[in-house]
């Protein structure tokens, strides 16, 4: 952990990666640390940001636009290095929807290994609630060379893997009761949508929402060892999340995998759009 990072330890968690709303404050400017906002609405950044903060749009430089994937490890490279990001950089992740895409940008960061990757615990939400500054200046970063590693596949689920771990994996549906149900298929407004709806058979319903306090900030991890132990989800087993789209299963996989420290954790980025489109696949409701 790099002196300049705020220690968790306070909330019990296994590892450092969470940095606050004061620390990032206290680093504006800082040349070694980078800010990056990922949102779910990707308006909101030109609305205002954080001074000196990148804006990452997920639709278009967190994917890639060909296939429904995620970025290469040529493609991040180029990503990270057209914002004047080093391999050595402290990166400190931030957005909308208590950091759902700063969720899944720091879960891809570290597929490439970037080492120095933390979220700013309470998200936009937080900073603005507390006063702090916003600008809609959009910094102008000198582009540089970033060399990423080769991508560590362990913290990532493909559908064959979750088709063969049914009633072997403790599988996490994050989504709501709602979308879990069938009853509906994606949260309202959100346009990313499979064809049939219901849950993957033997998934746990956990909502993402209920590892998060009101103001978005992540709870103690008694409190989340108690909420996932509660519904069977453990540190000694293999636990695979999924939600939709990746985004807020990513949430989960980072309290899962990092706050808590559970080792054998995956995010299954291809989710419900993928499982129920698919022609065949175990479903229920």
């Amino acid at each position: 952990m790099p002196e300049h990072a705020q220690s968790t330890k306070p909330g019990g968690y296994a590892k450092d990666v969470l940095v606050s709303t004061d620390w990032v404050a206290e680093h504006l400017g800082d040349p070694g640390v980078k800010i990056l906002e990922v949102d779910v609405d990707v308006t909101a950044y030109s609305e205002g940001h954080i001074p000196g903060a990148i804006g990452f749009n997920w639709h278009t430089d967190l994917q890639d636009q060909v296939r429904r994937d995620i970025l290469s490890k040529e493609q991040l490279e180029a990503t990270l290095g057209r914002a004047g990001i080093r391999e050595t950089d402290t990166i400190v992740l931030y957005g909308d929807n208590h950091n759902w895409f700063a969720a899944y940008a720091y879960w891809l960061l570290k597929i490439y290994g970037h080492e120095k990757a933390y979220i700013m615990n309470g998200g936009r939400a937080k900073w603005i609630a507390e006063g702090r500054p916003l600008t809609k200046e959009v910094p102008e970063p000198q582009p540089v060379v970033y060399r990423a590693k080769d991508p560590d596949l362990s913290i990532r689920a493909t559908r064959e893997e979750v088709l063969a771990g049914i009633g072997k994996v403790a599988l996490v549906d994050v989504r709501s009761p709602q979308e879990f149900t069938g009853e509906v298929l994606a949260p309202p407004g959100l346009p990313e949508t499979a064809q049939r709806g219901g849950h993957i058979p033997t998934a746990a319903n956990i909502p993402w929402s209920k590892a998060a306090n009101e103001d978005g900030t992540f709870k103690s991890a008694d409190e989340l060892r108690a909420l996932y132990e509660g519904a069977g989800i453990r540190g000694d087993r293999e636990v695979v999340a999924y939600c939709r789209i990746g985004e807020r299963s990513s949430h989960t996989w980072f309290v899962l995998h990092e706050l808590l420290g559970y080792e054998r954790v995956k995010n299954y980025d291809g989710s419900w759009t993928e499982w129920g489109s698919m022609v065949g696949m175990p479903i229920e409701r």
